[in-house]
């Protein structure tokens, strides 16, 4: 197999799509929501191209005793109910080295080309090293007249944040973007960074909907943030009896000083 292989899985033709990317990272929350969305339109997605590349790690997945090789999949999406059409890139995993992130984010962008799409959304997750209630969605693009629409649907762009900057595919797609005349945007829920946070996912399809005039049901990713609800409250539940164990009694205090 070559470095790099892209494979024509079927044609669609697409009008004016947006390419909208979400592999795993943070808190899961680019790719849970790049799920979501073909959930919801799955009768009106189709599989356009996989990519394979040696930067992925060594390994193949298994359903059902089958196995296939570890790539990346892009879906066409024709919503049809006057929402824009997609393209959605999905996967289990991410490049393994630097030189391999842009020469996969390189090849991504070709697909977005190959297709006519001049814009960009990348989904993502910012940790805030702490369990939170209210999930705001922090915006990055790359050029600054895209900021103030994404303000009106309530994104924030904060003053160095997020601290560090954006690494992986979902950075270098704003970056080698603009090198290549896409517009392009990073959509990063809030979350805690500890768990996968369907609740932060759900945050970064709302500012979707209202840019892009999608629809979604969210039935299914509120099961699953129901699920991790139950998750944090027996971590929550084994912190409290550690720290009542730790805690020194009466009688103890006794004997201090």
């Amino acid at each position: 197999m070559d470095e790099l292989e892209i494979d024509d899985v079927s044609s669609v033709t697409l009008d004016d799509p947006v390419f909208v990317e979400g592999l795993p990272g943070v808190g899961h929350v680019g790719k849970l929501a790049a799920d979501h969305i073909l959930e919801e339109y799955e009768d009106e997605t189709t599989l356009v191209r996989r990519i394979y590349s040696q930067e992925f790690p060594p390994q193949v997945t298994v359903e059902g005793g089958v196995s296939s090789l570890t790539c990346a999949n892009v879906h066409a999406v024709e919503p049809g109910d006057g929402g824009r059409d997609l393209l959605v890139l999905t996967g289990d995993h991410q490049a393994q080295t630097t030189q391999g992130h842009y020469v996969l984010t390189d090849a991504f962008l070709d697909v977005a080309a190959e297709f006519d799409s001049s814009e960009v959304f990348a989904l993502g997750g910012v940790p805030t090293g702490e369990l939170i209630d209210e999930y705001a969605v922090i915006g990055a693009v790359n050029d600054e007249s895209l900021v103030e629409d994404l303000e009106t649907v309530g994104v924030e762009f904060r003053e160095n944040e997020p601290a560090g900057g954006i690494v992986g595919v979902s950075g270098l797609l704003l970056g080698l973007g603009s090198r290549r005349g896409f517009d392009a945007t990073c959509l990063m829920g809030e979350t805690s960074g500890y768990l996968v946070d369907p609740k932060s996912a759900r945050a970064v399809l709302n500012v979707l909907e209202e840019v892009l005039a999608l629809d979604f049901e969210y039935d299914s990713l509120d099961e699953r943030a129901d699920e991790m609800e139950d998750v944090i409250g027996k971590i929550q539940e084994m912190e409290r009896k550690q720290q009542a164990m730790e805690m020194p009694s009466d009688d103890d205090l006794r004997y201090i000083g």
